[in-house]
């Protein structure tokens, strides 16, 4: 079995889960990937970090960090940048606080100082739906004068968020889609 194939298997046994669920888009769904319960799994951790640097390697130019908000992010990043020195391309991590930090340096970004100013970077997130919470994350690494050069997650629900960034220049490339994790009939 390869890697992407045992992916689906954990994510469908550990973060899939059918009933009636509000996102953080504020839209009722009749299913939920709980992406945590995979990245968070040592095995499926890993397997999401080899699955995403591959998606990042392939980018035209290179990139020189990969983050994320905090908190769905976060094992992502790690991930990514564990693989990315195993494979001896080390990318550092970063993560996007949801506010300022309040005190001592007052930053948005950790980790920043282990990236080149102005360089290009991957934002990574577990679950996309409508690309607002990566909207934010953009405007924050943006402001930080870093360049987004690549937007990748482990399952884009199909939901606008996909069209949304690309609207914005953003492509979002994906380890798995909706229809390629649980197939097209699950979806309102």
């Amino acid at each position: 079995m390869n890697e992407r194939q045992r992916l689906k298997e954990l994510l469908l046994h550990k973060s899939y889960r059918q009933g009636t669920f509000t996102l953080t888009s504020g839209k009722t769904s009749d299913f939920y990937v709980d992406g945590k319960q995979t990245t968070l799994d040592a095995e499926g951790g890993y397997l999401c970090g080899r699955l995403l640097f591959d998606l990042i390697r392939q980018h035209p130019e290179p990139i020189v960090g990969v983050g994320g908000m905090t908190l769905g992010a976060d094992p992502l990043v790690t991930a990514v940048s564990l693989v990315s020195y195993l494979e001896k391309s080390p990318i550092p991590a970063f993560i996007v606080r949801k506010e300022a930090k309040g005190h001592g340096t007052g930053n948005f970004i950790e980790g920043k100082s282990n990236l080149k100013p102005g360089g290009l970077v991957a934002l990574v997130e577990d679950v996309v739906t409508t690309g607002g919470t990566l909207v934010q994350v953009i405007e924050r690494v943006e402001n930080e004068g870093f360049r987004v050069g690549l937007v990748a997650t482990i399952v884009d629900r199909q939901e606008g968020g996909a069209e949304f960034l690309a609207a914005k220049g953003y492509p979002l490339k994906a380890v798995f889609t909706r229809e390629q994790l649980i197939g097209e009939a699950r979806h309102t």
